[in-house]
């Protein structure tokens, strides 16, 4: 006989049960927000070494010295004990626009727009999100995210609480009540630097319902373009946009995924993961096949990425649907895996990334290879965004 420590419950859930489990639920989540990111605390980016400093210039860490020594670049600041020089954000930042310059934005091009998407809660696409941007930003770019997702789980993780201090009026609501034409209104600078932010709350929720009513009550309206369009006027104040969606084909899904330029689909190595990405790809081929027939909108990515994440390769079964992955989705499977590590675990529950981290206080090895394979995905991205950037300026030649 099993020795069960909690005997089952007796009396069958009604729904004031349910509304109980709810409060305690929202009571918990308030405790640990309360302890990891409170109103009164804010975050910070982390400090680099001049070695990562060098890794992510693409030069020798001796060329970091010599560099120093013309005094036209940011110097750092040595700490002691340990004679360490580090430098801060924005330090890496100046020295990125010099060594990077040939991945710069071509003038006159616009902003490329991103959307990461999958229909299965938990395959990172938030934290995917945020890595790309900050690793975009790391390598000078000029990034905006927008946090599509009612949950707002991108808006806490920029240390922001959705619930408690975001309005509706702060949100992309206005947009799609048409209230507003441009996403310009609610964009507001984060603590990362070169990274801006749209954020989301729960109210955002709305406009699952206002779309809809706008497309019944006003002739010609498209309810799938109206973040395309509010992006217009933003386009060449950024190199960059990236947009997280929720785990469904809503409306405001669909408005990302028409309004982009490229997708990500972060996708973890098991069977349901994979299931559920099939279904993805159905429904929303079926909704822009019926566009296309019905509306005559031809739409077009320049890219589309299938991003292995989660990857444990202790789990057995894991190499079984990797290669499930690879024979369905071939070319379109980036050739990086994210690994599942006591790093990406650890920083999640204090609501930060792996490039939050200016030291990690478990395995440096395992520190590395996390970061590594983040930095293989962003360098990745950035060449399929520079491809995007010459195509689009061809275009209009």
């Amino acid at each position: 006989m099993n020795d069960l420590s909690v005997a089952p419950r007796a009396s069958v859930l009604n729904v004031e049960d349910l509304a109980q489990v709810a409060r305690q639920a929202a009571h918990v989540v308030s405790q640990v927000r309360d302890r990891v990111l409170s109103p009164a605390t804010r975050k910070s980016p982390p400090l680099h070494s001049a070695q990562r400093l060098a890794s992510i210039c693409g030069i020798d860490k001796s060329n970091v010295s010599k560099r120093i020594g013309k005094g036209d670049l940011p110097a750092g600041t040595v700490r002691v004990p340990g004679n360490r020089r580090e430098f801060t954000l924005a330090e890496v930042r100046a020295w990125t626009k010099v060594y990077r310059v040939a991945a710069a934005r071509p003038a006159g091009a616009p902003a490329i727009v991103i959307t990461a998407s999958n229909f299965k809660g938990g395959s990172t696409k938030t934290t995917t999100v945020m890595t790309l941007a900050q690793g975009l930003s790391l390598r000078s770019h000029r990034v905006l995210v927008i946090d599509l997702d009612p949950q707002g789980s991108l808006t806490t993780l920029f240390g922001i609480l959705p619930d408690a201090e975001i309005s509706e009026e702060e949100t992309l609501a206005p947009l799609c009540d048409g209230t507003e034409s441009s996403v310009r209104y609610a964009i507001r600078s984060t603590y990362w630097d070169g990274i801006d932010l749209v954020p989301a709350s729960p109210s955002l929720f709305g406009a699952e319902f206002m779309l809809p009513a706008r497309q019944n009550a006003e002739k010609g309206f498209r309810f799938w373009d109206v973040l395309n369009a509010g992006l217009d006027d933003v386009r060449q104040d950024y190199d960059v946009i990236v947009i997280d969606t929720s785990p469904s084909l809503s409306y405001l899904t669909i408005n990302a995924l028409m309004g982009s330029d490229g997708i990500i689909v972060p996708m973890p190595p098991n069977a349901l993961e994979f299931c559920s990405s099939g279904q993805f790809w159905n429904l929303f081929s079926d909704f822009a096949t019926s566009l296309s027939k019905s509306r005559n909108v031809q739409k077009t990515w320049d890219f589309v990425h299938v991003l292995p994440s989660k990857v444990n390769m202790v789990q057995p079964s894991t190499a079984v649907v990797l290669s499930w992955i690879a024979t369905t989705y071939g070319e379109l499977v980036l050739p990086v895996h994210i690994p599942m590590t006591t790093v990406t675990d650890s920083s999640s529950t204090e609501l930060k990334t792996v490039y939050d981290l200016s030291k990690y206080e478990g395995s440096n090895a395992t520190f590395v290879r996390a970061r590594d394979a983040y930095d293989s995905m962003v360098d990745m991205v950035e060449k399929s965004i520079g491809t995007a950037w010459a195509r689009k300026l061809a275009a209009r030649s």
